[in-house]
This record gives C-alpha cells, structure tokens and sequence, in this order.
C-alpha cells in the first residue's frame, strides 16, 4: 500500500516526518509519496521556492528507503489539486493497487472545501492522524462520509484500492512551519525543530530571514 502525503513543506520539519514514519508503521505502507505543492489553493503561495523546497525535502527523507518525493504537482500548471494528483497516480498503478491519502484531522474537517472532494473516498483510502487533544470530526457532509466510510479493521485497506478511512494514533509535536519561518526572522535557533540537514540549508540559503 502507497501512501500520499501532500504539502508545502514550507519547510519540512519533525512534525512531518514523525507522523509519516507512524502512520507508515500502523498501517504497514510500502512507500509514502511526498508530494511538494507548488500551487496551495487555500493558502498563500509557499514562502520558499518549489527547488529550496524540495532540496530541503530531499535532506530531510535521505536515508529512508520507503520515503520518496513525488514532484507531480511541481510540474503542473494551475492549483496543486489532491483530486488531479490521486487521479495521476491511478493512470500509472494497477487498478487493484491500495493507496491512502494521508491527512490530520484540521485538513479532514475542511475537505468539503476541496475540489472534487467527494471523488477523494473513491481514488484512495483516507488516513487520519489523530493527535491527543484533536479536534472531533466536524458535522454535516463531511461527518457522513466519516461515518459510512470508517473502519476500524486495518486490514481492510489492502484488499481494496480505495474507499476506507481509517484513525491514525500519533506523537503529539507541537511545531509548525510557520513557527520555524518566524524563529527564522527572529534570528533564533532551528534545532531539534527539523533536521540538522535542512537547518544548515536554510542558513546556507538565508531563506526565511526577511
């Protein structure tokens, strides 16, 4: 089973790779795509361009194997949209290959802004990283296809390509990129906040500090 894993990575930080590497072991994942967003359609463009993001991604997973950058939506044009990337994936994977987009709980309970958000459930299995002190899932259409679609039975998600959502139980690590980019700004220290590869690239790069 294939993992997706979308984002700015705006930078990439041990918040990102710890629930990765859980949610890779919980549900036993042969690979986990990163997938870099160049065009994020609910937010303001990346701060760092799409090669400092993606060389500081590439420091980051160096070193292991099931972790792979996906640069699909780098060299696409328009809105970086998770609908156009799983539909992408599914072009190249065999029809019965399991993939899982993975998510937290805050982006769960807005996906009903998302475009196409409904044909999500039917490109892949959605992974919920729930953090101690997450948030519930919010009402409405969203609640629903929590409802129908949720199971408990991990294994479920490798006997059929798509369809399930599953709960992830993950280290609660209260760091942000945009708390990296301000201590940038502010001249503080980066350690133990992301790899000690991407902190001297960062400074190399004097990237954040204006």
């Amino acid at each position: 089973m294939i993992g997706v894993f979308g984002g700015t990575f705006d930078p990439i930080h041990f918040g990102h790779l710890r629930i990765a590497l859980e949610m890779a072991e919980f549900l036993r994942l042969s690979q986990v795509n990163f997938v870099p967003c160049r065009q994020p359609p609910h937010r303001d463009e990346p701060c760092a361009g799409s090669q400092h993001r993606l060389a500081m991604l590439r420091l980051a997973i160096h070193g292991q194997s099931n972790f792979v950058i996906d640069e699909r939506e780098l060299s696409r044009s328009g809105p970086s949209y998770m609908v156009d990337t799983l539909r992408s994936l599914r072009d190249e994977l065999p029809d019965d290959q399991p993939l899982c987009l993975m998510l937290g709980m805050d982006a769960f309970n807005l996906i009903s802004s998302w475009h196409q958000w409904r044909d999500l459930i039917k490109l892949a299995h959605i992974a919920l990283a729930v953090r101690p002190g997450s948030s519930s899932v919010s009402e409405g259409d969203v609640r629903r296809l929590y409802e129908d679609c949720l199971t408990t039975d991990v294994s479920l998600l490798s006997q059929q390509p798509a369809g399930c959502i599953v709960e992830c139980s993950v280290t609660q690590m209260d760091i942000s990129a945009t708390l990296i980019r301000r201590r940038c700004a502010d001249s503080c220290d980066l350690r133990y906040l992301l790899p000690d590869d991407v902190v001297s690239y960062i400074k190399d790069q004097q990237l954040y500090s204006v």
